[in-house]
This record gives structure tokens, C-alpha cells and sequence, in this order.
């Protein structure tokens, strides 16, 4: 819900700045329009792209692990006869 709020109030602050009558010069409507853009993504919760692929290289490298001690423990396991009650 959240977001919807924040995308309308976005959405109509851009619609004021793009039929301002003052009518901004390119240059300075791109500032003001990239300042509104960071200011609504800065309250989102969002991470950098950096931080998104180093985290994905992370969890890879977990899961290769992760099978690598899964084979492992199968291996044990077909070696070891099961415990006898």
C-alpha cells in the first residue's frame, strides 16, 4: 500500500514539475526530476544492484556447499549400517 502512495505522490509532483509554467530548462528539469526519483527510492526498501549481486554470489557459493555436505552425509550414510534398536 505503501508504494502506491509513494508512486502517485511521485507521479504528481513530476506531472507539476513537467507543466510548471516556469518551464525549467532541460538540464534543470533532469536534476529536479532525478532528486525527486532518489528521494522516493530512498524511502523504499530497496538495495544497490552491488550489494543485490554480491549477496546472489554469496547465497550461490552457500548452496554449492550446501550439496557438496548433502552428498557427503549420503556417502557416510550408505557406508554406516543404520543403528540396530
Amino acid at each position: 500500500m505503501l508504494h502506491k502512495v509513494l508512486i502517485d505522490a511521485v507521479s504528481s509532483q513530476a506531472t507539476r514539475l513537467l507543466m510548471s509554467e516556469r518551464g525549467l530548462p532541460p538540464p534543470e528539469l533532469e536534476k529536479h526530476l532525478k532528486a525527486l526519483l532518489q528521494s522516493a527510492l530512498a524511502k523504499l526498501d530497496v538495495v544497490s544492484r552491488d550489494e543485490f549481486e554480491t549477496q546472489q554470489a554469496v547465497l550461490m557459493r552457500t548452496r554449492e556447499r550446501l550439496e557438496a555436505l548433502e552428498k557427503r552425509v549420503e556417502a557416510l550414510e550408505q557406508r554406516t549400517p543404520p543403528p540396530t534398536t
